[in-house]
């Protein structure tokens, strides 16, 4: 490698549109249509540019990285230094492409791996939210999710999560609850046996509830239950020990947003089997240290990115470093100016691409039209 150094940083906000409204969660309004898809690009001395999600960046901290080696702040041992965490996706992506590497195949070095093939990641439909409130029935209710389950199965998918907890805010209690049984229960019948069905409740159960819910969806085989409540080690052990009581197979997932300190105790002492913790807040550095971490407790990995669409293609590259790794949480959505073409759902899977870096372009006309927009470019 050369002694390149960040010659431009270019900062600007695309803008996506789902292909549906996205409605509610257990605690929150509708999420709507439009996604805010914020990207940073890097360019070094030698050429070579890559981009990526940018956590919030101003133009003034961007600035002070300009004439920064890029061995100094990428290493392929290490990840990326600390002090260069909001632009850790554009500088995994720039490390691709002056090595002419994937990034998966750069994370897997990093974690002491080798792949062979570019691997084949299992993905799921993150796009059923609580869109029925308008509906009287639970039977209409139901149908609708349903319906948005066999587009997602149309489209590739085979796992399926459910936004569940109407009843914490959006409907009377008992009414909820009721809607959420047979929304489960319709989805399993649209999708088959097969599928995978996850429930997401955003913490808007407690753990009676939790029980309740699980207890009369039991024939629909359950693949997880995320964030029943706020993370809690006696309510997780108990809501744990309860569910091999009952036979049940569902798996306790959380950790997306304000996670507990205490989760990862809680994932090693037996209580939580799947972490999430979000691809682009944790970032991929600390996702290689957790996932290994993860591994050795025998617990999954799926991380959250729910809202930003570059997620859907970046998240799936942490397989090749963590064995553990279960799902890449698909948000489907279509954004001009980013090509994600690369990457498609298939079968309930996406392959990573082998080319280098993420595998994405840019359309550079919309993309200096966002930087000119909203943005900023600074340059060496």
């Amino acid at each position: 490698m050369n002694n390149a150094k960040i010659s431009t940083i270019e900062w600007g906000t695309l803008v996506g549109q789902r292909p549906r409204q996205a409605g509610c969660n257990s605690r929150g309004p509708v999420h709507g249509n439009e996604v805010q898809v914020p990207l940073a690009r890097i360019t070094a001395t030698d050429g070579t540019s890559g981009f990526g999600a940018c956590r919030p960046l101003s133009e003034q901290q961007a600035h002070a990285f300009l004439g920064e080696r890029v061995e100094d702040l990428i290493d392929a041992g290490r990840g990326v230094a600390p002090r260069a965490a909001s632009l850790e996706f554009p500088l995994w992506d720039l490390q691709g492409q002056r090595t002419g590497r994937p990034v998966y195949q750069l994370l897997a070095e990093s974690a002491g791996k080798t792949v062979s093939e570019p691997p084949r990641v299992r993905c799921y439909d993150t796009s059923l939210y609580i869109d029925d409130l308008h509906l009287a029935t639970d039977e209409a209710g139901a149908a609708l999710i349903a319906s948005e389950a066999r587009f997602g199965y149309e489209h590739g998918h085979r796992s399926f999560k459910i936004k569940v907890g109407r009843g914490a805010r959006h409907m009377p209690l008992l009414e909820g609850n009721s809607r959420d049984v047979a929304v489960i229960r319709a989805v399993r019948a649209e999708v088959g046996p097969d599928a995978a069905i996850l429930i997401d409740a955003n913490n808007g159960y407690n753990l009676n509830i939790a029980k309740q819910i699980l207890a009369e969806t039991a024939d629909c085989n359950l693949f997880w239950l995320e964030e029943a409540f706020h993370e809690d080690g006696a309510l997780y052990e108990d809501l744990h020990d309860w569910i091999e009581r009952e036979g049940l197979s569902t798996n306790i997932a959380d950790g997306e947003g304000q996670a507990s300190p205490m989760l990862l105790d809680y994932a090693r002492d037996g209580f939580v089997d799947i972490i999430q913790y979000d691809i682009f807040s944790h970032g991929m550095t600390n996702w290689l240290q957790t996932g290994a971490q993860l591994d050795g407790w025998n617990i999954g990995t799926a991380p959250h990115h729910y809202g930003r669409h570059i997620g859907n293609y970046v998240s799936g590259h942490l397989a090749a470093a963590v064995d553990g790794f279960l799902f890449i949480e698909w948000d489907e959505v279509s954004t001009p100016g980013l090509d994600g073409s690369a990457y498609q759902v298939e079968e309930g899977y996406v392959r990573m691409p082998d080319a280098p870096g993420f595998a994405l372009t840019l359309d550079e006309d919309l993309f200096q039209q966002a930087v000119a927009a909203d943005g900023f470019s600074v340059r060496l």
